[in-house]
């Protein structure tokens, strides 16, 4: 049996999140607080200047709540994962507890990539549940709407495409029309992990090539790739994950075709993720 640890991302974040966890670990929300020059208790657990929704802040909250999640299971005595995996910004947060950098370093790191993401606004992205992923990009192929990508991988009946508005919209009527079963838009700020973000993936990999990372000490996988991480290309695969799609299912499929009795946990304060494995476990049972 293999244990592999979870982290949500963005999307998971709700008001109120973490809890008791601030309580918990004073030092290291301090030292959260002095690297990001606000409380970061009161934007999680009150909120009350609204900014929780807001990627620049986002980011940076469902870091820490997930790195707290983490440092509590340890401090409880429960076992220590074989594997983690994270949906977009919760890669972080598995290599943050594989050993690749250290919790204030890689706070640090969200809050960079945080900022450059939140600056290409121009965008939005849809969940397509019900939908072949290979016949959204047939669609959208035929309707010249190249401009509208996959941006995740999330089951075989849940996709996330990114693109600019209006060319979402066009999308979004579109694929409904093509019989998707529903297509909703996030509360995002940007076509995250799409080409539209390749100025924010240029601006954070500068960063990233001047940052020192360790190897992981247990293996995460990328969702550039859905294969682990190695030392030598992680600053390359982590840039390219801005800009190029998460590969969610493929990754959870990759841990299951090398143990079919992976025991997946999720950290953090979201079962978003728990909800997507069960979806997969359940699309390879009906193969």
């Amino acid at each position: 049996m293999t244990l592999v640890h979870m982290f949500p991302g963005q999307g998971s974040q709700r008001v109120g999140m973490g809890g008791e966890l601030f309580a918990r670990f004073p030092e290291r929300v301090a030292e959260a607080d002095r690297v990001l020059g606000y409380s970061i208790g009161e934007l999680c657990l009150r909120d009350p200047r609204e900014q929780l929704g807001r990627t620049e802040f986002t980011q940076p909250a469902v870091y820490v709540v997930n790195a707290l999640s983490y440092a509590a299971a340890r401090a409880d005595g429960r076992p220590a994962p074989a594997a983690a995996v994270g949906h977009s910004l919760g890669e972080y947060n598995a290599l943050e507890a594989a050993g690749v950098f250290g919790f204030a370093e890689g706070l640090r790191l969200v809050a960079a990539r945080a900022e450059a993401m939140s600056r290409v606004t121009d965008g939005g992205m849809c969940a397509v549940i019900g939908m072949d992923e290979a016949v959204i990009r047939l669609l959208l192929r035929r309707a010249g709407l190249e401009t509208v990508e996959v941006a995740n991988h999330n089951t075989a009946d849940q996709t996330i495409i990114g693109g600019p508005v209006a060319k979402l919209d066009t999308a979004a009527a579109l694929l409904k029309e093509a019989g998707a079963r529903s297509v909703r838009r996030l509360p995002v700020s940007g076509p995250f992990h799409t080409a539209h973000m390749s100025a924010a993936a240029a601006e954070f990999g500068s960063l990233l090539g001047r940052t020192p990372l360790s190897a992981p000490a247990f293996p995460v996988l990328a969702n550039r790739t859905a294969r682990p991480h190695s030392a030598e290309e992680l600053a390359t695969v982590l840039t390219e994950q801005i800009d190029h799609p998460v590969l969610w299912r493929q990754s959870i499929e990759a841990l299951l075709e090398a143990d079919p009795d992976t025991v997946f946990e999720e950290l953090g304060d979201s079962t978003v993720l728990t909800r997507m494995l069960r979806a997969i476990r359940t699309e390879r049972a009906t193969r």
